[in-house]
Parts: C-alpha cells; structure tokens; sequence
C-alpha cells in the first residue's frame, strides 16, 4: 500500500508544483519521459501514481488515451479539476492494479516507487497490464538534491521522511528479476540548478549530459518482450504387438 497522500500533502504539492523552478524541473523531466518512451499518438497509457495530474496532461498533449490511478482521493479530486473528462481516473494501489493483463501499450511510474511498500511489486503489476513500453521515473538516490532532501528531513517533517529513494542500478537489479535481460534505456536530468538560466537548461537538454548518472530525476524505459509460458503435454504410445516375431 505504502504511502497515502492526505488532505494537507495534496494541497503542499499542488503549491510546490506552482513555483517556477518545479515548473522547470517538470517540464524537464516530461521531455526526458517523452524521448525514452517514444510514444505513438493514438495509443494507450495507465499514470500509475498520478497525482494531482500534471503527467496526465503531459500524456493528453502527446495524444495519448490516458488513464490515471492514485491510492489518494485528494490527488483525484485535484487531477479530475484538471483533467475533467478527458482521463479515466481511479482509486487503486501500484502493487495491485484493477486491470486484465496487456490493457495499455504503456504504464507510467512517475515519482511513484518512492512511496510504495513494495516496489517490484509495483513493478511486476506494471509490467502485466503493459504491452509495449514502461517508463519508470524517480528521485535519484545519489543526486545531490536527495542528498540535501534527506538530510532536511532529520531536522524538520517532509514528505520525503517517507519516500524510498533509487538509483540506475537498483532500478535495473529490480527489473531484471522480473523481466530478464530485456531492453533498458536510462538518462537523467535536473543536474544543474533550476535557477542556473537557459544555457543550463539548453545543456539539460544534452544527451551525452543526460548519460550522467548523478541527476536529481533518473529516467527509464523498459522494453517488454513477449514471454511463452509452455506446458508439458501427455503424449499416448501404444506399443506394437511382437507376438510371433522371430528372436535371433
């Protein structure tokens, strides 16, 4: 279950979403989402962990289908103001989605692992209802960001007393006991400071930039390979009768 997000912390992020800098930093990392996923318009993609619904917009501005699912209902309440009927919204948990396996061409953990019990778990379920592509997108474990956000924390009440934090590594450990050696690509971005002006956030933009490991928000896409699951199947033999063959 992990995590739920009350009426206070609904509110906060909202607010703390509004600043200019989070504003950059999103959109930074939505740009990081769209070039790892690749998505194709017209297809369809479950936000699991939606929040107050800033990525499902980011979705709906791609052309995508979009359907969100948050174990919060004050995140719904605020995405549904955004999102009005364009998305279908649901309560639910990351660990246990209400969905039949292959339902989306693509899944969304955005921000999402942090703040779950479980997180191959988490994992697993995104990589059931899924066909194509998963996108997982968290707080750097080694960022310097982290670093400070943690530390903070010993001294004053934060959401991130109660976040879990992830680096590259960890993230590909997990998903290859649950997928194997199947395709992964990873970037990172927010490396600099938001303030730093459009030069830093041009350099943000840098592939060869991006392939450090040390930005505040690490991305990765995870390619699905289909899996045949076989079965052994019982097979009738009848012996031929020998009566009367001749013996040497």
């Amino acid at each position: 279950m992990g995590y739920v997000f009350d009426f206070k912390d609904a509110i906060a992020y909202e607010q703390w979403f509004k600043r200019p800098e989070s504003k950059i930093a999103f959109e930074l990392e939505t740009r990081l989402m769209r070039s790892l996923l690749q998505p194709t318009r017209g297809e369809s993609v479950l936000d699991i962990g939606c929040g107050t619904g800033a990525g499902l917009l980011a979705f709906l501005e791609m052309g995508l289908v979009v359907t969100g699912l948050d174990p919060s209902t004050y995140m719904l309440n605020i995405a549904s103001q955004k999102v009005a009927n364009r998305v279908d919204l649901y309560r639910g948990y990351a660990e246990d989605l209400p969905f039949d396996d292959n339902s989306f061409h693509y899944a969304c953990l955005f921000t999402t692992l942090e703040f779950v019990n479980d997180p191959q778990k988490a994992l697993e379920e995104a990589c059931r209802v899924a066909k194509d592509r998963i996108f997982i997108g968290v707080l750097n474990r080694y960022a310097i960001k982290s670093i400070q956000r943690r530390v903070k924390g010993i001294f004053t009440p934060t959401i991130f007393n109660h976040a879990q934090f992830f680096s590259v590594w960890e993230l590909k450990q997990i998903i290859r006991k649950i997928v194997g050696k199947t395709p992964i690509s990873w970037r990172t971005v927010c490396q600099l400071p938001s303030q730093s002006g459009k030069i830093a956030t041009g350099l943000e933009q840098s592939k060869i930039i991006q392939r450090c490991p040390f930005g505040a928000f690490a991305g990765m896409v995870v390619t699905l390979v289909p899996r045949f699951r076989t079965r052994p199947l019982t097979m009738r033999y009848h012996a031929r009768d020998t009566s009367g063959a001749a013996t040497g």
